[in-house]
């Protein structure tokens, strides 16, 4: 599967690319339900490493090919 994010590089709210994944509140939301792709505290700033949101997208991954009948 083709990597949407930079493994090397860590996005903050507000990083555009972040919007692929949903608006600042719904981010906000899945955190506070322990949800969706891990983050980072840096100190009041939250984070999101590039290789944690690859890899969380690939465990998204429906191959409806693959499903059981």
């Amino acid at each position: 599967m083709a990597e949407l994010f930079d493994n090397s590089r860590t996005y903050q709210l507000g990083d555009p690319e972040l919007d692929v994944l949903g608006t600042r509140e719904k981010l906000a939301q899945w955190r506070h339900r322990m949800v969706g792709p891990p983050w980072v505290k840096i100190g009041r700033k939250v984070a999101y490493l590039g290789t944690d949101l690859n890899n969380w997208l690939a465990a998204q991954r429906t191959d409806p090919n693959n499903e059981a009948a």
